[in-house]
């Protein structure tokens, strides 16, 4: 059966509504920034480019860094976007746009979020880099989709009950990352940890304006959890949906991330520009090793 126009919905040009995509714009390697002007900070890295584009505040460009063909990709914030993102990529390798149908031989992506984030531990300092064994999904995107092969019940019941976790939020899941692309980012510059994804930026991660919170200890219990010696590391808005939606959909991903502030010590980077660029290097190189 094929997928209705208002289920896939593509531009008149054939492209993807929101990416602004045609299947042969994008690599089968694809980075994340949350940053339109972070695509620019990547690519000007490349050796050849062959094509850009960029609708709303998704910006995409296309290109080769050391002979591998890649493609740099702004979400935006949030796990809504990510929810965007992802089913649009996989429309692109795993959906014929013409008769909207899903192909009986499926791709499998690498994706690797560049991001910024701040540490939940003391020990991990600004300027460092951090990466994501596992997503701790706090926001409750992905409860839309069937979740139970991907979700590890062990850890969510513990982290639950460690927390004393509201009933009236969605429940945690916890997501493992792409163990094939973990072992090609990770080394003896990064810190692994669960990095937890809320669905905003300042109640949703324990900062306090004008609005009480509904738990103002929340992020000190985040920060003391650990399980089977793994501890949440950071907080930020991406990675859970990321890990989520590659797992149900069959793709490869992880994240690393830019540590610009540690919450612990209430400390920020003096110079976050450098940290990212440095970040940046590093994956690269990673990536084509």
């Amino acid at each position: 059966m094929s997928i209705k126009q208002s289920e896939l919905i593509l531009n008149p040009d054939g492209s993807v509504y929101h990416l602004n995509l045609r299947p042969e714009h994008i690599a089968k390697n694809i980075i994340f920034v949350g940053d339109q002007d972070r695509v620019d900070k990547i690519t000007k890295h490349f050796d050849t480019i062959e094509f850009t584009t960029q609708k709303r505040e998704f910006k995409t460009t296309t290109g080769t860094y050391n002979n591998k063909r890649f493609s740099v990709m702004s979400t935006g914030i949030g796990p809504d976007n990510i929810d965007i993102v992802m089913n649009e990529l996989d429309a692109l390798v795993n959906i014929d746009l013409e008769t909207r149908k899903p192909k009986k031989n499926l791709t499998s992506l690498n994706i690797v979020r560049i991001g910024t984030s701040g540490s939940l531990q003391a020990d991990i300092p600004v300027d460092s880099f951090v990466v994501s064994s596992h997503g701790l999904d706090l926001n409750g995107m992905l409860h839309s989709y069937q979740i139970d092969e991907i979700s590890n019940t062990d850890i969510e019941n513990a982290f639950v009950a460690h927390t004393n976790w509201s009933s009236k939020k969605a429940h945690p899941i916890i997501i493992s990352n792409s163990k094939v692309l973990e072992d090609k980012l990770a080394s003896e510059k990064t810190f692994t940890g669960i990095t937890a994804t809320a669905g905003g930026f300042y109640g949703p991660q324990g900062r306090i304006l004008r609005l009480a919170i509904q738990d103002g200890n929340l992020n000190h219990k985040i920060d003391s959890f650990s399980f089977d010696n793994h501890r949440i590391t950071n907080l930020e808005m991406e990675t859970s949906a990321i890990y989520g939606l590659s797992k149900l959909l069959s793709h490869h991903s992880c994240s690393i991330n830019a540590i610009i502030a540690n919450r612990a010590n209430e400390t920020f980077s003096k110079n976050p520009g450098k940290v990212v660029s440095d970040l940046i290097e590093y994956a690269l190189e990673k990536l084509v090793s």
